[in-house]
C-alpha cells in the first residue's frame, strides 16, 4: 500500500516506489551492447542481476553474441529483429554516441509497445535531443533515467540495469540495507555505498542520476519513490551546482544532503558535468541554504561539529556522510543495518615523512597492508633509495630544464639564479644529491675533493700535461686526465660504499648524523676490505681534516672505532655515504647514485688539479697550499680558485666566483656539453649501470665544448679589456674608480656605428654583435631587461659589491639607443654579467703582468668547465638511473642529406 500518488506530479511518473526501479522481474535490451564501455560493463550487470539481458543491438553486427559468465547474450542488427526473433523486454539501456541515442530512444519507444523504463548512459546528449527524449517519454508513459549516468541498482533485488554501480564486484559494496542513493556523480554511487557499508548501513536503491541540463529522473521523482518505499528510511543525496530539481523535492524521510563544488561559483561556464553550471542563484551554496531549510539546521555537519537534526545535515566531503547519517539516525531511534564492517579513512600501508617532524594531526600511522600487498610493501620497504622509471631521453632531462620565458635554467628544481647564491660545495651536492645539503655537507665534500686535486706523481697528470705541452684546448687537457680515471681506479671505494649500504641500513641506520647510533649493531662480517695492516697516510690525513672541521658522520666514527687501519678507499667511501645517506633514505636518489659518488668525487678532484700545470703540483703541497692546509682549511672555492689563476683569492674574488659556478652549472637539456655527456651513457647501455663508465660520460661533455660553448665568456672579456685599454683603472671594485664610464661608452659606441657602417658599405650581411647586449627573447621593448642580469645586479647591491665592468655595460645599452645605433634600450645579458665578473677578479693581475690575455682567455674557458662539468655530472646520472639504450639518437626520418 503506497502512501502517496504519482499524480501529485504536473507530469508522467510512472514508478510509484523505489522498489519498482530495477526488480528480478525487469528484462533488459542493450543498444550498443558491443561497444567499449557496454562490453565491459554489460556481462557483469547480467551476471549480478540473475540474466536479465535477453537481448542487445549493434547494426551491422547481426548474429554475434556478448559472452557472460552465464551465457551468451544474442546480438542484433535493430530493436525489431529481437523482438521479432521472439524477446519481451520492459527496460531499455542505451550506449549510443551522443549524435545517436535520441534515435535509439525513438526506436525503442516505436517498435516495443511493453516498455516502460529507459536508461540513458550516453553523456554530452545535446540540449535539443535531450528535449525532445524527454517529450517522447512522457507522450509515451515511459520512465528515463539519466542520462550521463550509470543507471540503477538494487541491493534488496540483486538487480543492475545499465552502467557500473558496484564496479566489477558489485556484492562489494552494494548489500542489502535500509538507506537509499541518488547521486549526480557515478562514480561516487558506488564510493558512498562504500562508505556507508564500512559505517554498518547498507543500501536499498542505488540511482545513478547523471548531471545533464536535464534530469530526466530527478531530485523530486526520486523523493516520492523515498517516500513510499517501505525498505527505506533514509536517503543520502550527493548534489553539484546547476539546476533547481533539489529545491523542488519534498523529503519526508531523514537525508544526508553532500553538495559539493563551492569552487564553480567562480567560474564563468559549464565545468564537468553539463548541469553543472556556475554564477548562477543554483550553485552549491544556495543548494546547501536549500537543504538547511528543510532539515532545520543552521550550520554544516562536520565531525568537529555535528549539525545535524532528525531532518537530515548538510555536509561537504563524502567522507563525513556516514557519521552524519549515524547521528541523524540516532535521533531517530534508528539503529545501522549490520555491524560497521571497517574504515575507509586513509590507513597508508608505507609512508615516509622526509625527515620532518609532523603535527599529530598529519602524521598518519602506517598500518599492515592485507594480503598479498603486505609482502609486497614489505620488498618496497627493503629497498634502499629511488628507483626511477626507464625512459626516452632525448632531447629530455629528469635533471634540469629551461624556463622558456625567463630563460632561467634550473637543475632539480633549483633556479640557476638561487645556485648562484650557494657556495661551490652545496653545487656539488645539489648535482649529484638533488638538494643543496647544510654545512656538514660543505665540509665533507671539501676534505673527500681536497683529497684528489693533488696529482703529483700521477699519470693523470702526465696525460694532462702532455696535452697541454702538445697546445691542446683547456677541455681536451682535463678530456686526457678523465679518461685515466676509469672504474678500476676507484672500485675499492665503490665497493666499500655498496658494503655500507648494506650494512647500515640492515641496522636501521636513518640518519648519517646520528650521534646516538650504536654503531656497535652493524655486521662486521666482509669488512676485511675496508681497512690495512699498516697505516695508510693519505687515509690519515682525510680523517684529520674531518676531526679538524668538526664533521659529524655515523660511518666515520664506525670506521674510526675499529682496531685496524682505515684505507683511504674506505674513508672516501665514509664520506660519500654520509652525504647520501638522508637524500638515499628518503628515495631522492638511487643506489646506483650513491655508490658512484666515490667515482665522481675522485673525477671532480682530478679534472680541478690537472687545470693547473704540473709544476703547482708538489709532494706536499698543491698550489702553493699544503696538503694539511687543503684537507683542515680551505674551501672548494679557494682551492679552484688557486688552480684556475695560481693567485691568492681575495673574498670579493671567492664571491664572484661562486656566483660564476652557480650561473653556469646548466643551460637545460639541450645544452651541446649536455648531449655529448648524455649520448657517451646512452651508448654504454644505461640499463646496465655496470658498463656505464662515468669518466667517458664526462669525457663526452668535455669534448662537446669548446671556445664557442663554453669559451665564449672571453670575447665579452676581451672586448671590455679593449673598452678599458687606456683608462687607468686601477680596482675594478672601487666605486670611486675615476673613469668616466659614459664616456667610455660613447667611444665604444662610436667605433661599432663606423664598424658597421663600413660593413654595410662593403656589402657585407655578416656585421659581429657587440658581445653581452640584446638578446632574442628581451627585446621589443622601450627599455629590456634579462632576469638574470638584474637578480645579480641586485645580489651585488645587497652585497655592497660593485663591479665597473658591469656599470659599463649598462651606460653601454643606454648609449646605443642615445646614438641611434638601437632602436630601443637593449638589455644587458647574462653573457656580460660573466664577462664582467671574470674580468673583475682578473684585471688587477693582468694589470700586473701576472696573466698574458693569452691566460685570460683560458681562464675564461676553464671557469666554464668547473661548473659545467657538475651540470653534466647530473644529467650522467639522470640518464644513468632512468634513460634508455641508444635513446638519443635521431630517428631515421628526421636525417637529412645536404647537397
Amino acid at each position: 500500500m503506497y502512501k502517496q500518488n504519482s499524480s501529485q506530479f504536473k507530469y508522467f511518473v510512472g514508478v510509484n516506489s523505489l522498489a519498482q526501479i530495477a526488480t528480478r522481474d525487469d528484462r533488459v535490451c542493450v543498444l550498443n551492447i558491443l561497444g567499449g564501455e557496454s562490453s565491459d560493463v554489460t556481462p557483469v550487470s547480467h551476471a549480478f542481476s540473475g540474466g536479465n539481458i535477453v537481448f542487445g543491438t549493434a547494426p551491422g553486427k547481426g548474429g554475434q553474441v556478448l559472452t557472460t559468465s552465464i551465457g551468451d547474450i544474442p546480438v542484433y542488427n535493430n530493436v525489431r529483429e529481437g523482438l521479432e526473433a521472439g524477446h519481451r523486454f520492459n527496460c531499455g539501456v542505451v550506449y549510443l554516441p551522443p549524435s545517436a541515442a535520441r534515435d535509439g530512444v525513438a526506436e525503442l519507444i516505436r517498435v516495443n509497445p511493453d516498455l516502460k523504463k529507459i536508461f540513458i548512459i550516453t553523456e554530452k546528449i545535446a540540449v535539443h535531443d535531450a528535449r525532445e527524449i524527454r517529450a517522447m517519454g512522457q507522450q509515451a508513459g515511459i520512465d528515463i533515467f539519466g542520462a550521463n549516468g550509470l543507471g540503477v541498482a538494487d541491493s534488496w533485488n540483486r538487480v543492475r540495469i545499465g552502467g557500473a554501480l558496484g564496479g566489477d564486484s558489485p556484492d562489494d559494496s552494494l548489500r542489502k540495507g535500509s538507506i537509499a542513493i541518488f547521486s549526480n556523480s557515478g562514480g561516487f554511487s558506488t564510493t558512498i555505498a562504500q562508505y556507508l557499508r564500512m559505517s554498518g548501513w547498507g543500501t536499498s536503491t542505488v540511482i545513478s542520476s547523471g548531471k545533464d541540463v536535464y534530469i530526466h529522473y530527478a531530485a523530486p521523482e526520486f523523493a516520492f519513490a523515498l517516500a513510499n518505499d517501505a525498505r527505506s528510511k533514509a536517503a543520502v543525496l550527493y548534489c553539484e551546482p546547476g539546476g533547481y530539481y533539489e529545491a523542488d523535492a519534498v523529503f519526508t524521510k531523514p537525508v544526508v544532503a553532500c553538495v559539493v563544488g563551492r569552487w564553480k561559483s567562480r567560474l564563468t561556464r559549464a565545468v564537468g558535468h553539463a548541469g553543472a553550471m556556475a554564477g548562477g542563484s543554483d550553485d552549491a551554496q544556495a543548494k546547501e541554504r536549500w537543504f538547511m531549510e528543510k532539515f532545520g539546521v543552521d550550520c554544516l555537519f562536520t565531525p568537529d561539529d555535528p549539525c545535524c537534526s532528525a531532518k537530515g545535515a548538510v555536509v561537504t566531503n563524502i567522507a563525513h556522510i556516514p557519521a552524519a547519517l549515524t547521528a541523524i539516525m540516532r535521533a531517530n531511534a534508528t539503529m545501522p543495518d549490520f555491524e560497521p564492517e571497517g574504515s575507509l579513512a586513509l590507513k597508508p600501508w608505507f609512508g615516509s615523512d622526509q625527515g620532518i617532524q609532523l603535527p599529530s594531526d598529519l602524521a598518519i600511522p602506517v598500518v599492515g597492508a592485507v594480503a598479498p600487498y603486505d609482502e609486497q610493501v614489505l620488498q618496497l620497504n627493503r629497498q634502499v633509495g629511488a628507483v626511477a622509471p626507464r625512459q626516452a631521453l632525448k632531447d629530455a632531462s629528469g635533471a634540469s630544464q629551461m624556463d622558456a620565458k625567463t630563460q632561467v635554467s634550473s637543475l632539480y628544481g633549483a633556479s640557476m639564479l638561487d645556485a648562484a647564491t650557494h657556495s661551490l660545495e652545496a653545487n656539488v651536492s645539489l648535482a649529484l644529491l638533488h638538494e643543496f645539503g647544510g654545512e656538514n655537507d660543505e665540509k665533507l665534500i671539501d676534505v673527500a675533493i681536497a683529497a684528489c686535486v693533488n696529482l703529483h706523481g700521477t699519470p693523470e697528470l702526465a696525460a694532462a700535461q702532455a696535452a697541454r705541452e702538445a697546445g691542446n684546448a683547456p677541455n681536451a687537457i682535463l678530456a686526457a686526465a678523465a679518461s685515466i680515471i676509469g672504474p678500476n681506479r676507484q672500485r675499492a671505494a665503490r665497493d666499500a660504499a655498496k658494503w655500507m649500504i648494506e650494512r647500515f641500513s640492515a641496522a636501521g641506520l636513518t640518519s648519517a648524523l646520528d650521534e646516538n647510533f650504536d654503531i656497535a649493531l652493524i655486521d662486521l662480517s666482509g669488512c676485511e676490505p675496508l681497512f690495512a695492516d699498516t697505516r695508510d697516510l693519505r687515509a690519515e690525513g682525510m680523517l684529520a681534516g674531518l676531526a679538524e672541521r668538526r664533521v659529524r658522520s655515523v660511518l666515520v666514527r664506525w670506521l674510526t672505532s675499529q682496531p685496524a687501519h682505515p684505507t683511504a678507499d674506505a674513508v672516501l667511501a665514509a664520506i660519500s655515504m654520509t652525504l647520501a645517506w638522508g637524500p638515499l633514505m628518503r628515495k631522492r636518489i638511487s643506489r646506483v647514485t650513491a655508490e658512484s659518488l666515490p667515482w665522481w668525487t675522485m673525477l671532480f678532484g682530478t679534472l680541478i688539479g690537472a687545470s693547473a700545470d704540473a709544476s703547482r703540483h708538489r709532494p706536499d703541497g698543491f698550489c702553493g697550499f699544503t696538503t694539511q692546509a687543503l684537507l683542515n682549511e680551505r674551501s672548494l672555492t679557494e682551492i679552484c680558485f688557486a688552480a684556475l689563476l695560481n693567485l691568492a683569492p681575495e673574498p670579493n674574488d671567492l664571491f664572484a666566483f661562486k656566483t660564476l659556478v652557480g650561473l653556469l652549472l646548466t643551460n637545460g637539456p639541450g645544452a651541446i656539453s649536455a648531449q655529448g655527456a648524455k649520448g657517451a651513457v646512452s651508448a654504454d647501455g644505461p640499463e646496465s649501470p655496470e658498463r656505464v663508465q662515468l669518466n667517458k660520460a664526462l669525457v663526452g661533455f668535455l669534448t662537446h665544448t669548446g671556445y664557442t660553448h663554453g669559451g665564449n665568456g672571453y670575447e665579452g672579456i676581451a672586448f671590455l679589456i679593449e673598452a678599458f685599454r687606456d683608462s687607468g683603472l686601477a680596482d675594478p671594485s672601487d666605486p670611486a674608480h675615476g673613469v668616466d664610464l659614459r664616456s667610455l661608452a660613447e667611444r665604444s659606441v662610436e667605433r661599432y656605428a663606423q664598424y658597421k657602417a663600413r660593413q654595410k658599405h662593403a656589402g657585407s650581411l655578416d656585421i659581429a654583435k657587440l658581445p653581452g647586449v640584446n638578446h632574442p627573447v628581451f627585446k621589443d621593448r622601450p627599455v629590456n631587461y634579462d632576469p638574470r642580469e638584474v637578480f645579480i645586479a641586485e645580489l651585488c647591491e645587497k652585497r655592497g659589491e660593485y663591479n665597473v665592468f658591469h656599470a659599463f655595460y649598462r651606460e653601454m645599452a643606454q648609449a646605443l639607443f642615445d646614438a641611434g645605433v638601437s632602436r630601443n634600450v637593449y638589455c644587458v645579458n647574462v653573457d656580460a654579467v660573466i664577462a664582467a665578473l671574470l674580468l673583475k677578479m682578473l684585471w688587477q693581475p693582468l694589470q700586473r703582468g701576472e696573466l698574458t690575455e693569452t691566460d685570460l682567455e683560458t681562464a675564461a674557458f676553464t671557469i666554464f668547465l668547473y661548473p659545467r662539468m657538475l651540470g653534466c655530472a647530473a644529467e650522467i646520472d639522470d640518464h644513468l638511473n632512468r634513460g634508455r639504450n641508444m635513446d638519443t639518437r635521431t630517428p631515421a626520418s628526421q636525417c637529412r642529406f645536404v647537397a
